[in-house]
């Protein structure tokens, strides 16, 4: 299996060699849309932060933006047929629970799936915000909030660790992602008490 993932990242790696950070942007955009690529964006942001610390940023940067145009494709066409493909997806108790989270959490029900790794399901989760009629503009806060957050945090890592990011983003990632999503949970669940509390003294 190690074998094969090396192979695979290996290829992806000489797909993209020749257009830089453009490259990682379309390899972004596929797998955010149609197509599923596992850990692969992940993979090449890493490896090229090791190989040009001084282009983090721009990697980062353009991972995000393709990841972000790749969702909001995906998004558009959910709102022409997401509720089908969901069902398709889903079973309907399924469908009900996302949907009761994304009216008791409103964006955090996107962000957070767009930081966790695979294998959560986080298509499901775009066309989800297509159904429940997220807006487009807070989906779009969402998802930048959410991939710029973990591709930048990947980037660090490699900077910072080396070869040993790709373990340490394996064994150690989804625990700071949960850690750092716990804090946002929290810190929105204050700011709306903190409003009903203002509503109810206005009134």
């Amino acid at each position: 299996m190690k074998e094969v993932l090396l192979k695979i990242q290996g290829w992806f790696l000489a797909l993209t060699e020749p257009l830089g950070g453009w490259g990682l942007l379309l390899i972004a955009l596929v797998d955010s849309s149609f197509l599923s690529l596992p850990e692969v964006n992940d993979i090449l942001i890493i490896t090229r932060s090791i190989q040009s610390p001084d282009q983090m940023l721009f990697f980062c940067s353009m991972t995000t933006i393709g990841s972000v145009l790749g969702c909001m494709m995906l998004y558009l066409v959910g709102r022409r047929g997401g509720e089908v493909l969901a069902r398709k997806k889903l079973a309907p108790h399924q469908l009900e629970k996302i949907g009761g989270w994304y009216r008791r959490y409103g964006i955090l029900a996107v962000i957070v799936p767009s930081i966790l790794p695979p294998p959560t399901p986080f298509k499901i989760f775009v066309l989800s915000a297509s159904v429940f009629k997220v807006s487009p503009a807070k989906f779009l806060v969402a998802i930048t909030l959410g991939r710029g957050f973990r591709y930048f945090l990947q980037g660090y890592l490699a900077v910072r660790y080396g070869q040993q990011a790709l373990f340490y983003m394996r064994h150690h990632y989804p625990t700071i992602a949960w850690a750092i999503l716990a804090l946002l949970v929290s810190g929105g669940i204050i700011l709306v008490l903190i409003r009903r509390s203002r509503r109810a003294q206005i009134s």
